[in-house]
Order: structure tokens, then C-alpha cells, then sequence
């Protein structure tokens, strides 16, 4: 049986976290990116991450390969939001409704709790019941929906928007 384990995220890691997200970018309309990225720029996204702090990685893996990952990121530009994190969490294509988000979650909200974070938010393009139903059960509720916020495959999306507080 293979072992599941969850740690920060690595260097090495990039080309298995990218390869998941491309899934995603693809296949679904749960992210609104249009076109794969490339390494060079989720090596960006991956800098933004620290050992402590606002902003962090963790991934789950099985047997040490990359199966997914949570990581919190800046919400929004202006100073005054600087305690609120977006979350965002991608599990590999059938590696989900076995924990694995759940414990992915936890980890980076126990990590969060050192660092000066208040309020976790996530935008979740609907509809994802499986999404929502993962952030509901670790303690996110629904703040709002923004309707028709974005066009992919020929047609728009409404993003639903869930917070919760690190406490």
C-alpha cells in the first residue's frame, strides 16, 4: 500500500505541481487560466513561498512523487488586506475524496497560525461540488458568488467565494 505523506513543498517538486496544475488548465474551467503554463513561470509562483509566514506550500505525496498541493497566497494588492491569504488547493486527477485535501488544509493552516494571518479565502469556479464540499468541511463558509466573473471554453463561470478565520 502506499504511504501519503505531507511536507513543504520542494524545488523539485515544480515539474509534478505543474504537471497536475496543466491538468486542470486544460481539461476544467476550475481555474481560469486559458493556456498552460510554462516552468519558467510557476517557478515564479513557487518564489513567492517561504518556510514561515503568509505565504506557504505543502504537498501531499505518495511515495515521495507529487500528488497535489495547498498553498496560501497574497488576496490583494493594497496594504490594508495583508492579513487576509488566498488559499488554493489541486490534487491530482484520481488522488481526490481520499483525505488528502483534508490533511493538506490542516497542515497549511497550522503552519499559517505563526504568521500573522487572519482570514482565509477561496474562490471556487462553480460548480465543484467536491470544492465545496472540502472547504465546507474544514471550516469555510460561502461569503458570496460572483456571476458570469469569467470566460473559458466559450462560455462564463461564476466563482462562489468562501472564507473562514485562522482561529
Amino acid at each position: 500500500m502506499s504511504q501519503i505523506s505531507i511536507r513543504r513543498a520542494e524545488q523539485g517538486d515544480l515539474p509534478a505541481l505543474l504537471a497536475i496544475y496543466n491538468h486542470y488548465v486544460v481539461n476544467t474551467h476550475v481555474t481560469f487560466d486559458v493556456e498552460p503554463r510554462t516552468l519558467e513561470q510557476r517557478q515564479r509562483w513557487f518564489d513567492s513561498f517561504a518556510d514561515s509566514g503568509r505565504y506557504q506550500c505543502f504537498v501531499a505525496a505518495k511515495d515521495g512523487a507529487p500528488i497535489g498541493w495547498a498553498c496560501s497566497t497574497k488576496f490583494k494588492e493594497k496594504a490594508a488586506y495583508g492579513t487576509s491569504v488566498e488559499t488554493s488547493i489541486y490534487l491530482a486527477p484520481g488522488e481526490s475524496d481520499q483525505g488528502h485535501g483534508t490533511r493538506l488544509y490542516e497542515t497549511l493552516f497550522e503552519a499559517l497560525r505563526g504568521g500573522d494571518v487572519h482570514r482565509l479565502f477561496a474562490g471556487i469556479a462553480q460548480p465543484n461540488d467536491a470544492s465545496v464540499l472540502l472547504h465546507l468541511k474544514v471550516g469555510f463558509r460561502h461569503a458570496g458568488t460572483f456571476t458570469q466573473v469569467g470566460r473559458k471554453f466559450d462560455r462564463y463561470w461564476d466563482v462562489a467565494w468562501y472564507g473562514r478565520g485562522l482561529d
